[in-house]
């Protein structure tokens, strides 16, 4: 921590005004200047591109060159052109100056036709201004509208303008949608590989390859066509040697794959680790990122996420495909400079892209919108939920043209169950949910203990060393069972199926089928046969196993998700208890609650209890409710069962909530310490917006004067302080507040004014009015009223918390000002903000840092 004039900063502490600014030097991002002079010698500063300015690129951000050099600009300012009075004339009445006959006035933005590069975006590790960002969209859309007036082009510009949300969102739900075919397609057959090839088509998967046949792909000896690895080397299929062998090569083949991804990982794109749902909630709350959705990240997260699901980790594909897709829907918002040059509105289609990475991860385009609505988006309005469908529903039809997952349905776990559920099973649905609850609290609490150990010690400085060992342990210790050699994938289906009077090769099927007399008829009973109980001992061991590895899987240095392991640790508990009961029924029949429901045949169905045990699970990780229970059904085409769904998740979420706060996500949100106000949490403390507020009361506020500080005074300011913004105030004797500029653009405006405009010096006076001093016998007064916030967001220092919580969740401030009877007393960052919840609740404030 770093103090400046009694104001604690914190490195990385982008938002506060009372904060450290970059370290990034204002030097390197001047601008050239557009100085017209009006009736009262005002100074228009108006950026525009040079050299160090910081601009938005395709893939994250980058600098713009120029065609002279960096040399040619210091020593030639007379090539530099001065336009007077040559922008539009739009009148506009805005928060940020005066009403002007003249140029659009938004922070030193002069015409609004070119929205300039720089202006409107923000430094690395900072937080966006939400209500600035809507108002410079609001007062473009305006000029727009004006301008369709004029000509039969600007009506055409206007339409454009108007439809390019949803074109920009088509074009990401096509892309992702395509990308994640390949993704399926990729890890399917790379997972495959290590246990063999297909000799008459390498680039089939062992399902493609055995398909012809309509052989079985559970059991490799049962497909002639799928050549193993022991086969291909001239050995028989089975054998104590030919075993030893597929152990091996299964091994190295998890290696090979893991080695990989952990090193594009680490060389390329450091950022395509881990799931990066946490980091998508955080950005899209507003925090910069640069380079996490850019398209190295696209790239090596795709790549590297085929590459560490083959090698048979205990991970999913599924929570990295929103990091994917919102990379995508970033690189497409930069084709549309609406949407690439205003953060607010790029967030807009990175809520859009959320919903497309869920539709196209588990083919549920419906719970992607919810999902988005409910786990991701921070600012979700009416027109966002519409783009958001459609972009899910674009992504979802791409993806079902390509049949990633070999079946005529568009879902990953298709079931067709055709029997009723009864009133009865209720019981252990809500059992299940309880249990999930359990089972996501432990999990959420290990894996934290485990990834604050990785980060705090040695552990953390080999990453890939670390890959490669759980890689290693993964295989030793999951080859033996049958049902952890197994795609996750394949292992969930199979849990979920029903079991068919001819389904031989599913050993959770093994049952000896009777008909039993009621005295009016025959019911159809099942008896479990010796590869049921068989396979209860190996899903016990399986399910331990996977809970394990997936705490220590679960943050390691390679694209990686939680989705289906939880669902799989689910799926394995519900199977289990769903064969429990199904005995309980075949025991006791004739109890009352069975009675009259079993009039035909055994009503029980064991896979939907998998089903059920997924959601639980699934829910307790990550506390979802309604998003889970509509991605459920859609993963299943159970729509019959929404109810038992239901029961499940609430159960699961009441549970897991009164076991721990917080779901895995946030948890490792509050882990990294991204500064994310979590809009679903309630303040419940008593205190005043004047025991938040920065700095304490009898310490001095850094603030500047409207009318009586020199150049030279500004600049020493900025150079003692490190805050993002100061306060402009009447006097140093009548601290009432007149507006609030930002550090950014007092160094832009005084860096070009005293470079290009004649007269002005260190001694000249900075002017935040419209007015000059009658007695002026100096230089000449540099006027900045207009990149002045002459509205800013204010409260007293009586107001409770409680309300300006309220205020930074849903109108996404920055910072707020403190003022007593008019008077500026201090300021509230979001960070402040942040460390205040945590103080109240106990916990560490200063972990409010981006570590």
């Amino acid at each position: 921590m770093k103090k400046s004039n009694g104001h604690s900063t914190g490195s990385g502490e982008g938002d506060h005004p009372l904060a450290p600014h970059s370290k990034l030097s204002y030097a390197a991002a001047t601008t050239s200047l557009t100085a017209a002079t009006d009736d009262e010698d005002m100074i228009d500063i108006t950026p525009r591109s040079s050299p160090g300015e910081l601009i938005v690129g395709a893939g994250g951000y980058r600098r713009e060159t120029a065609t002279e050099s960096d040399t040619e600009r210091d020593f030639a300012p007379s090539q530099r052109t001065i336009h007077h009075h040559q922008h539009q004339h739009v009148p506009t009445h805005s928060a940020f100056g005066d009403p002007m006959d003249g140029a659009l006035s938004f922070y030193g933005s002069s015409d609004v036709q070119d929205d300039i590069p720089g202006i409107g975006q923000y430094e690395d590790f900072h937080t966006i201004d939400w209500q600035r960002d809507i108002a410079r969209d609001r007062m473009r859309h305006r000029y727009i509208v004006k301008k369709r007036q004029d000509s039969f082009w600007d009506l055409i510009k206007g339409a454009i303008d108007a439809g390019s949300g949803w074109l920009c969102v088509l074009l990401v739900g096509i892309a992702a949608g395509c990308v994640a075919g390949m993704v399926d397609i990729g890890a399917s057959w790379m997972s495959d590989l290590k246990h063999g090839i297909c000799p008459t088509a390498f680039w089939f998967n062992r399902e493609q390859c055995c398909y012809p046949a309509k052989q079985s792909v559970f059991e490799e000896g049962n497909c002639s066509t799928w050549k193993t690895w022991p086969e291909i080397l001239g050995l028989s299929r089975t054998g104590t040697g030919p075993y030893i062998i597929s152990y091996i090569w299964y091994i190295l083949w998890a290696l090979l794959f893991a080695s990989l991804s952990a090193s594009l990982v680490r060389m390329f794109a450091p950022y395509a680790c881990g799931s990066g749902i946490p980091e998508i909630k955080t950005i899209l709350s507003g925090f910069i990122i640069r380079g996490y959705l850019g398209k190295w990240t696209l790239l090596i997260k795709s790549v590297g996420l085929m590459l560490s699901v083959s090698a048979g980790l205990t991970l999913g594909k599924e929570g990295p495909m929103v990091h994917i897709a919102s990379c995508i829907g970033n690189i497409f918002s930069h084709l549309f400079p609406k949407y690439g040059r205003n953060e607010a509105k790029k967030r807009e289609i990175l809520s859009a892209a959320s919903a497309a990475g869920v539709s196209v991860a588990f083919g549920a385009p419906i719970g992607g919108v919810l999902f988005s609505l409910e786990e991701v988006s921070y600012y979700f309005p009416l027109k966002t939920l519409w783009r958001s469908f459609f972009c899910a529903l674009i992504a979802a039809f791409v993806l079902r043209s390509l049949t990633p997952f070999g079946n005529e349905h568009s879902v990953l776990f298709f079931v067709e169950y055709n029997k009723p559920w009864i009133f009865f099973e209720l019981i252990p649905f809500v059992f299940l949910g309880i249990m999930g609850g359990v089972i996501g609290t432990f999990f959420i609490k290990a894996n934290l203990w485990w990834c604050r150990y990785r980060k705090f010690s040695k552990l953390g400085q080999y990453p890939v060393s670390e890959v490669l060992f759980v890689t290693l342990v993964t295989g030793v210790i999951c080859y033996p069972n049958p049902f952890t050699r197994m795609n996750m994938n394949e292992l969930i289906f199979l849990l979920v199926s029903k079991c068919s009077s001819g389904d031989l090769t599913n050993p959770l099927c093994d049952y000896k089928r009777m008909n039993i007399s009621t005295g009016t008829s025959f019911i159809e009973v099942t008896e479990p046969g010796p590869g049921v109980y068989r396979s209860i001992w190996l899903l016990v061991l399986t399910f331990i196993l996977k809970l394990a590895l997936t705490i220590f899987t679960f943050g390691i240095k390679v694209p990686s998700g939680l989705f289906i392991p939880s669902l799989l640790l689910g799926a394995i508990m519900g199977r289990i208890v769903g064969i429990g009961v199904e005995q309980f029924a075949y025991s006791y029949p004739n109890i009352w609650f069975f009675t009259g429901e079993c009039a035909d045949s055994n009503l029980i169905t064991p896979g939907l209890y998998a089903v059920v045990g997924a959601a639980a699970v699934l829910g307790g990780v990550t506390r979802m409710t309604v998003s889970l229970v509509v991605i459920m059904f859609e993963l299943t085409g159970g729509v019959r069962y929404i109810v038992p769904l239901m029961a499940a998740a609430m159960a699961s979420k009441w549970v897991g909530d009164a076991l721990g706060r917080q779901g895995i996500y946030d948890a490792h949100i509050a882990l990294n310490g991204y500064p994310f106000l979590d809009s679903k949490e309630e303040f419940a403390h008593t205190t005043l917006a004047a025991d938040v507020m920065q700095p304490k009361r009898n310490e001095t506020l850094n603030v500047i004067t409207q009318d009586s500080m020199t150049v030279d005074d500004v600049e020493n300011l900025l150079k003692e302080t490190e805050h993002n913004g100061y306060p402009v105030v009447v006097s140093r004797e009548n601290q009432y507040l007149v507006g609030f500029v930002l550090r950014r653009d007092l160094n832009l405006a005084i860096g070009n004014a005293k470079r290009l405009i004649e007269g002005i010096n260190s001694n000249s006076i900075v002017l935040f009015t419209s007015t000059t001093p009658t007695q002026n016998l100096g230089p000449s007064p540099l006027k900045l009223k207009k990149i002045l916030d002459m509205a800013p967001i204010t409260v007293t220092d009586q107001t409770p918390m409680e309300t300006v919580v309220d205020m930074f969740r849903k109108l996404g401030l920055r910072q707020t000002l403190v003022t007593h009877n008019g008077r500026l007393l201090g300021v509230i960052t979001k960070k402040d903000v942040l460390r205040h919840v945590k103080q109240m609740d106990n916990e560490d404030p200063n972990t409010v840092l981006f570590n």
